[in-house]
């Protein structure tokens, strides 16, 4: 057995003929009785305490630590006293993330996990506390699946705690605690015309955007951090290698979402129009950091500028130009018909037009194949389209054809 008993109602002294006895301690009759002791990995003694009566069960809690031990899964039980606050902070440190998701992923912790949680050791976290949490997060309107992210930043980080060997299991992956479910959606694409029509109503400096959202397929940042040097008019493609993001309301410049360059067939349309655009905007370079706030400068040509030259702040954009043009052509605001939009947009013609998923994929600069087929299978065409649209190409003219592909061949 690792370590030992000590028995604190007595202790062991020499008599006059020199032999050991058993005494009653001073603390004899009171106080918890039993003390079990053992030398951890670090190296320095851990200990627990048992009443009267529960010898049996000290020496099963020390097995049980020796068997921890062997097995390699040995916890202190000192580690789960960490506050949730306190290992919130050591696992935020620790985080190798992209700085605004950083930044984002640090504001959900401290606004929606530490004012009800953070005061709780780690070992004191049960089922019933992540349940009663989640409620709390529903009472608070906060939408699905803003909720769903910031459960799994809670699993991620409690996760954590688990191979960090602070606690022995992870409350959130209880079978009785349900992430919150996704709302269901289903992305109903714009028209042609709403598309028109909102480009219609926007600033002319800004009208070219449209064209590159809905006509490539390109985020908004990207569209924001899009240089003339990253079009290729010859090759007839756009390289998108880079965007314009917002760190806590600074904007820098960064490689586009995921860290993914790609590549994207540029239509004549959509040529034209930023051919036009240029000749009435013309490009001029733009200074940001790289990365984060503090990141070193870097100038690039950008397509897009503000009034005043510099870069566009997405949230000014949005509020001054792209609402005010979804009024104009009576579209309603919301998040359901932000810029994000033209992408579906481009989404359904691709679709419509019999592009592969894989491709469509790589031009969105998705992560996998699986999340766009998920995102868009809806606007696929439906086999019987497929079927009917297939025949009438073989027939061409119909039946009243003489020379269809049932006709016998003469020699």
């Amino acid at each position: 057995m690792a370590g030992h008993i000590q028995d604190r109602w007595f202790k062991t002294e020499s008599n006059a003929a020199g032999r050991t006895v058993r005494v009653k301690s001073a603390r004899h009759g009171s106080g918890l009785r039993y003390r079990a002791r053992y030398i951890g990995p670090d190296g320095t003694e851990k200990s627990k305490s048992f009443a009267d009566g529960q010898k049996r069960l000290a020496e099963k809690w020390l097995s049980g630590i020796e068997t921890d031990m062997t097995r390699g899964q040995y916890i202190d039980p000192r580690a789960g006293r960490l506050t949730v606050r306190q290992h919130a902070e050591r696992w935020l440190a620790s985080l190798t993330l992209d700085p605004s998701t950083f930044v984002s992923t640090e504001m959900r912790i401290r606004l929606h996990v530490l004012p009800y949680l953070g005061s709780r050791s780690l070992d004191s976290l049960r089922s019933i506390h992540i349940r009663e949490w989640l409620r709390k997060l529903e009472d608070g309107r906060l939408s699905s699946a803003y909720q769903r992210v910031i459960f799994a930043n809670l699993n991620a980080m409690l996760a954590a705690a688990v191979d960090d060997r602070l606690i022995p299991y992870n409350p959130c992956r209880s079978s009785s605690v349900k992430a919150p479910k996704p709302e269901p959606r289903r992305i109903v694409p714009w028209g042609r015309e709403r598309v028109l029509a909102v480009r219609s109503g926007m600033p002319e400096r800004y009208r070219a955007m449209v064209d590159l959202a809905g006509g490539c397929g390109m985020r908004q940042g990207e569209v924001l951090g899009l240089a003339v040097d990253d079009v290729d008019f010859a090759e007839g493609v756009v390289h998108v290698v880079r965007q314009v993001k917002l760190i806590a309301g600074r904007q820098v410049f960064a490689l586009p979402k995921g860290g993914k360059t790609r590549t994207v067939p540029l239509p004549e349309s959509v040529a034209r129009a930023l051919e036009a655009h240029s000749e009435r905007y013309p490009p001029a370079a733009v200074t940001l950091p790289w990365r984060t706030v503090d990141g070193p400068p870097v100038s690039a040509a950008v397509l897009f500028r503000n009034a005043e030259g510099r870069a566009i702040n997405r949230h000014a954009f949005n509020e001054k130009a792209w609402r005010p043009a979804l009024d104009k052509a009576s579209v309603p605001r919301g998040r359901v018909n932000g810029m994000h939009t033209l992408r579906h947009f481009y989404a359904s013609v691709l679709l419509d037009a019999g592009e592969s998923i894989k491709a469509l994929s790589e031009y969105l600069g998705h992560h996998d194949p699986g999340f766009t087929l998920r995102t868009y299978t809806h606007m696929m065409p439906s086999s019987e389209k497929r079927t009917r649209e297939a025949v009438n190409r073989a027939f061409e003219g119909g039946p009243g054809t003489d020379d269809g592909p049932t006709t016998a061949q003469r020699g």
